[in-house]
């Protein structure tokens, strides 16, 4: 049974990564966006905001990277409206093959894509002069937690893509996503805002996500912010699945 959903999955994963191959909107949208954004912050508002840290590059790094997850896994519930409604799911359910390595496809494919994105961004910002003295274990603590951040929003965005309406509304459930990050520490200290939007930005997800990937870049202790990331992660991820999967099951029944 894994064997035939592993099978079954990877042949849909290379369906779908061919998919965004063919899209130049999507290449643009997920790497392109985020890096003109990095671009604006460093070069136009940087000099104006008083970080308490040498490189604003390197302070608003982790909070780019939130962003262009945010903005990547908007095409995976659009990519699974459109299957939803060109029928061919109904063409899958025909074929015998794991029902589950449909979704899973689409998650596998948001989780490629993204990294790819990623990359790119950690790229451009090397070249904007990001460095970190960051070593194996830390990096690969950055690259863990952007992983997990990355399939909780894709779970979110199957629900979207599952539930929405029109195509437009399917990708539309990433606005908040993206806008959250500049709710949080992502881009200013929190001590420099007002009482209650102070108070909102310290106690979300993003800024716990942004300080501990900040911490472990700059070789600082990430005290208990990257525990309270990983809870927010796993807790959005778990209830995401599960709705998710309770849709899906509705939408094939």
């Amino acid at each position: 049974m894994a064997k035939h959903f592993l099978g079954d999955t990877t042949i849909l994963l290379g369906r779908s990564l061919r998919h965004i191959t063919r899209s130049v909107d999507t290449i643009i949208t997920t790497a392109i966006v985020p890096v003109v954004m990095m671009l604006i912050f460093v070069y136009v508002f940087g000099g104006a905001i008083n970080t308490g840290s040498g490189s604003y590059v390197n302070y608003m790094l982790p909070g780019i990277l939130l962003i262009t997850i945010a903005s990547g896994v908007s095409y995976t519930a659009y990519r699974l409206f459109i299957d939803l409604k060109s029928g061919i799911f109904e063409r899958f359910q025909s074929l015998p093959i794991a029902r589950s390595g449909v979704l899973w496809a689409h998650v596998l494919t948001s989780l490629v894509a993204n990294l790819i994105s990623l990359v790119i961004v950690v790229g451009v910002a090397l070249l904007m002069g990001f460095r970190s003295g960051a070593g194996v274990p830390a990096w690969l603590a950055v690259i863990g937690s952007l992983i997990l951040v990355t399939l909780a929003l894709t779970w979110i965005a199957v629900i979207a893509g599952l539930t929405a309406k029109s195509a437009e509304g399917a990708g539309a459930f990433s606005y908040p996503l993206i806008f959250l990050p500049f709710l949080s520490s992502a881009f200013v200290p929190t001590g420099t805002m007002p009482g209650p939007v102070r108070w909102f930005a310290e106690n979300q997800p993003v800024t716990s996500i942004v300080n501990s990937i900040r911490d472990l870049f700059a070789q600082q202790p990430v005290g208990t912010d990257i525990w309270i990331a990983l809870a927010w992660c796993a807790g959005i991820l778990v209830v995401a699945y599960v709705f998710a999967t309770a849709s899906y099951r509705r939408r094939i029944s």
